[in-house]
């Protein structure tokens, strides 16, 4: 199959993925709807936090109403019990798209999770499937020693992967950690980055705006959930914290204020720093990307009119 060009408009002309990317409180959810109502179609989350149900205020996932204004898959699919993994969402992803694309020519493909993006958009590299008992191990160093544990030992099995991998996100060391354990291999030997073909055309549009507005949004959202309820959330959670999808921005914060370690006004402000330097991260995947048209998300029109160029 021959690989497809997303500037090509030859290629596959019924079938086109649009790919909104963007940081986090930048305001993707309300331009995907608008999107999908544009072009009648329907919207796939790529933002992992927002996968759980239990996790609604937390990762400002979309509301009933919101669901209501466009068919959204991928969002509140899971429970934080569930075992799952950007290999599962890829599969997943495709096979439903190639599905919606019988009765679409436009889809909707929408977040912040660049892993999650970059899936549906070229694949990703096969791992082995994780052992329960490494994950643990890791897991039990990780509690008792913190995130300096995961620095010094990957290090150690792959140093090459170190020098690339986000120091300050723990899931994605110890994941690289659990392959190298369980493997006997470097986590970058199995990073092979070849793309897979896909049989659409991906038209790629990032949404971005000045830092300083983009921070005083955080603080912002940050102040709404607060007030919608977001400590009562995470009380409710408070028997699954060590579960991997509550070690995110906005739980863990307040975990340590319910555990009497911060004052809640100190957890407000670590989730509003955390924030930002999420973004940051965010940004700086995104940004890697050339194949990114960069819009304020203001600028609709002009948007619809670069997509249609494309398709």
């Amino acid at each position: 199959m021959m690989i497809i060009n997303p500037s090509d408009k030859k290629n596959n002309p019924k079938k086109n993925l649009i790919v909104l990317v963007g940081p986090t409180a930048i305001g993707k959810t309300r331009l995907a709807i608008d999107l999908a109502k544009h072009f009648n179609t329907h919207i796939l989350s790529a933002d992992s936090r927002q996968f759980y149900k239990e996790l609604n205020i937390g990762t400002a996932a979309p509301t009933e109403a919101e669901r209501r204004m466009a068919k959204h898959y991928f969002a509140g699919n899971l429970s934080i019990n569930d075992n799952y993994n950007v290999s599962r969402y890829e599969n997943e992803a495709i096979k439903l798209a190639q599905e919606l694309f019988d009765e679409k020519g436009f889809i909707v493909l929408a977040g912040g999770s660049g892993m999650y993006i970059d899936a549906v958009c070229q694949g990703i590299d096969e791992m082995p499937d994780f052992d329960k008992k490494i994950r643990d191990e890791i897991e039990s160093e990780y509690q008792e020693k913190g995130i300096e544990f995961l620095r010094e030992k990957l290090v150690q099995l792959d140093p090459e992967y170190f020098e690339k991998v986000d120091k300050d996100n723990p899931n994605r060391m110890k994941r690289a950690i659990e392959v190298c354990m369980q493997t006997g291999r470097t986590f970058t030997s199995f990073r092979i980055r070849k793309p897979r073909d896909r049989n659409f055309r991906i038209i790629k549009v990032g949404i971005n705006r000045p830092r300083e507005e983009l921070f005083r949004n955080i603080s912002l959202r940050t102040d709404k959930m607060i007030g919608n309820g977001l400590v009562d959330e995470v009380k409710g959670l408070f028997p699954f914290r060590d579960l991997n999808a509550l070690n995110t921005v906005g739980y863990k914060e307040i975990f340590q204020f319910l555990d009497g370690e911060i004052k809640l006004q100190q957890a407000i402000e670590n989730i509003k720093t955390n924030t930002r330097r999420y973004a940051k991260r965010q940004l700086t995947w995104f940004k890697r990307d050339k194949e990114i048209r960069w819009f304020l998300p203001e600028h609709f029109d002009e948007i619809i009119a670069y997509i249609n160029s494309k398709s």
